[in-house]
């Protein structure tokens, strides 16, 4: 029987799984060039709207199937760190009128946090690929 904490974890992995895909799809759907010229004009390079749009949209998908997730949901907390940093702070936790606040980023980025501290092996690829060595490191 599954514990609490670790259904309550797969969700959490989930749905910030699917957030992220979304995220990451739609900027490529609705012209990551247009994503790249909002970058340089926030005093950010061009180009990292392409690495970012990646990590969400991989990323996520990584969550979805439980790939890695400590190390996409490490890369997550960097995202929101940067985008509350840089873009929303100013605007405060629930927006000025003119643009979103912080509110979703903060809760984001403490999903993420949560599966870095915890985990998430529930339904997960990486007890497929990594099932031998976990038996291996019990052994020794």
């Amino acid at each position: 029987m599954m514990k609490k904490i670790e259904v309550s974890t797969l969700i959490l992995r989930l749905v910030l799984g699917v957030t992220f895909f979304i995220h990451g799809l739609v900027k490529f759907q609705g012209g990551i060039e247009n994503i790249a010229g909002w970058f340089d004009s926030i005093g950010l390079p061009g180009v990292l709207a392409y690495g970012v749009a990646v990590v969400e949209m991989v990323g996520g998908f990584a969550l979805i199937i439980g790939l890695g997730s400590r190390i996409v949901s490490g890369l997550f907390v960097l995202l929101m760190l940067g985008a509350t940093v840089k873009v929303k702070l100013a605007g405060g936790f629930l927006g000025n009128g003119q643009g979103a606040g912080w509110e979703l980023d903060l809760a984001l980025l403490a999903m993420a946090l949560f599966i870095v501290i915890n985990d998430s092996k529930t339904f997960a690829v990486d007890n497929l690929l990594f099932k031998g060595q976990k038996n291996q490191a019990q052994s020794l």
